[in-house]
């Protein structure tokens, strides 16, 4: 038998891709067992070094989460200095709510999406760990053929030409072997140059993200002392809030259907009764003033309707804000008005899934015709926008404004929670996240609201 590189000659001259040609992908930790091998593990330290590393730990993370809450110290005086300078000017306020949570929701936005694409980086990196694993004798093949050709290479025939025989064969199963080796040499290069880009790309995606929470953080900070502010400033009368909120809460455990609830809230509790009136009031004021208008000006505020922030009523009309309405929740839409709901009958409204604890805005101007749990809706808030319209929001965590409130569009009304609550629309989807609620009511009966949204945060919502 010739010495050296040798390979049986039938396994020569059989087809080598059924041991070469599997294609995957490579990565470094398919060596982690000739590394092992080849290297020793280096002697644990003595208790005394442990110990003392083990302390400046602890130094450094103290530390570091003194310079933490400190920065938050500091951030929270700046952001009390603010609200105190702008408390009495309510026009800056809500002025401040509505820009603080379209901020909110455009840095929510931004985070899913940078979650969905390191979901699919990370995806990418597991498929090509997984195909590297099927291919571990593949690999070892071509290392150990490699070795064994560095330390004993074919032999030259210059130097030892009664050596024929053996050369032949080398240069047989070399000619057989080689391209084989070379072309998944060069597959297992592509493949680690595909990993390197996926890790890098993996590690600019979290920094960004650490960045994104960073703000969102700050600007729920914010909003919720600006929510603290407005809120403030409307509750004087505590005593007689509690006792409405009572009674709202018995209505809706008596009212049979939304409409019923609608009805019995604004017949019999003040403040759901004073946002009708008024409602009603600033319908009957609009139509008088749009009469006198002319119809360059009607143009102009139709296509700005929600400019004024100071405003006390709705600027325009509910019919003339189609088309122009802000989405109340970034997401993903699940269920839109009209698809089967799984029981045998349409859906009334839409179902859209949010990240955890999401900011909920009002999507229009209008009165809070109720605020709070009802039956398998969960946290349920109804706004009258005038002219016999209602919005309705379900499956929220907890709610930020009372009855007979004047919201505006855009600014915020409600919390998600984290997807624990099982609301009928989560139960519904079989979601384990949150899900979002949101129907339109006109005389009473649900109609379809896509006309009402503005077409970029519609396409946002649909993912």
């Amino acid at each position: 038998m010739p010495t050296g590189f040798e390979v049986d000659s039938s396994r020569a001259t059989t087809a080598p891709s059924r041991r070469l040609a599997r294609a995957a992908s490579w990565a470094p930790w398919a060596l982690a067992p000739l590394a092992a091998a080849s290297f020793a593990a280096p002697p644990a330290p003595q208790n005394a070094v442990d110990k003392a590393s083990e302390l400046s730990s602890h130094k450094v993370e103290l530390r570091g989460m003194q310079d933490s809450l400190e920065a938050s110290e500091a951030q929270r005086r700046e952001i009390e200095a603010e609200i105190a300078a702008i408390r009495t000017d309510r026009g800056k306020l809500e002025a401040a709510l509505v820009e603080t949570t379209r901020s909110v929701a455009g840095t929510e936005a931004k985070i899913g999406e940078a979650e969905a694409r390191l979901d699919a980086l990370v995806g990418g990196e597991e498929a090509i760990k997984r195909s590297l694993a099927s291919r571990r004798s593949v690999i070892a093949e071509v290392l150990a053929a490699l070795q064994r050709m560095g330390r004993k290479p074919p032999p030259a025939l210059l130097v030892a030409p009664d050596d024929m025989l053996q050369a032949v064969r080398t240069s047989m199963l070399l000619g057989a072997v080689l391209p084989e080796m070379r072309a998944e040499t060069e597959a297992l290069s592509a493949d680690l140059s595909d990993l390197l880009q996926l890790r890098q790309s993996i590690a600019i995606e979290k920094d960004g993200l650490a960045v994104d929470a960073e703000k969102l953080r700050a600007d729920r900070q914010r909003l919720a002392a600006l929510i603290g502010a407005r809120q403030s400033a409307l509750t004087a009368a505590e005593k007689a809030l509690g006792a409405e909120r009572d009674r709202a809460m018995e209505l809706a455990k008596q009212a049979a259907t939304l409409k019923d609830l609608i009805a019995r809230m604004e017949s019999e509790v003040a403040a759901a009764a004073r946002g009708a009136e008024a409602a009603r009031r600033a319908d009957e004021a609009r139509l008088a003033a749009e009469s006198a208008k002319s119809p360059e000006a009607r143009r102009k505020l139709a296509l700005a309707p929600f400019k004024d922030p100071a405003r006390l009523a709705p600027a325009t009309s509910f019919v003339e804000t189609k088309g122009l309405l802000p989405m109340p929740v970034s997401g993903t839409l699940q269920r839109g008005f009209g698809a089967p709901d799984g029981f045998g009958a349409a859906e009334k409204g839409m179902l859209v899934a949010t990240r955890a604890e999401a900011i909920v805005a009002s999507p229009c101007d209008g009165w809070v015709a109720f605020a709070g749990p009802y039956r398998t809706y969960g946290q349920l808030l109804i706004v009258n926008a005038g002219q016999g319209y209602y919005i309705v929001l379900a499956g929220m965590d907890r709610i930020n404004v009372n009855v007979g409130q004047f919201i505006l569009a855009g600014e915020p009304v409600a919390v998600m929670g984290d997807g624990s609550a099982r609301t009928a629309a989560a139960v519904a989807l079989g979601a384990a996240q949150p899900i979002l609620y949101i129907e339109f009511r006109k005389d009473g009966a649900a109609i379809d609201p896509g006309p009402w949204w503005a077409k970029p945060e519609l396409q946002k919502v649909r993912g």
